[in-house]
């Protein structure tokens, strides 16, 4: 009879499995969310570059500009829903009986 340790799924033979290694830095969730909202914050400072060039008769391209603004408002309303998840779930946790 085999150990159990030793039975794989052919799926898994197949596959190079890196194991992690101390040198290897894991990115937690908050350098995650803090990325992400680097992200946002460069959406925002685009569209608003964009706006300003379009005013300033720079920008003739309204679609461009549009876009940009577009981009900047759903990653904004993404990034602030997934910010209200966490809060929610935190408070869940919170919440719970010992």
């Amino acid at each position: 009879m085999e150990k159990i340790s030793q039975v794989q799924t052919p799926f898994i033979q197949n596959q190079l499995l890196d194991k992690v290694k101390p040198e290897n830095k894991v990115e937690g969730f908050g350098e995650i969310f803090k990325d992400a909202l680097k992200e946002v914050s460069k959406a925002q400072n685009e569209s608003d570059k964009l706006t300003n060039q379009l005013v300033t008769g720079e920008v003739q391209d309204v679609h461009e500009v549009m876009i940009a603004s577009q981009k900047a408002s759903l990653s904004l309303q993404m990034t602030m829903q997934v910010r209200n998840k966490v809060v929610e779930a935190y408070q869940e946790v919170m919440r719970m009986q010992v």
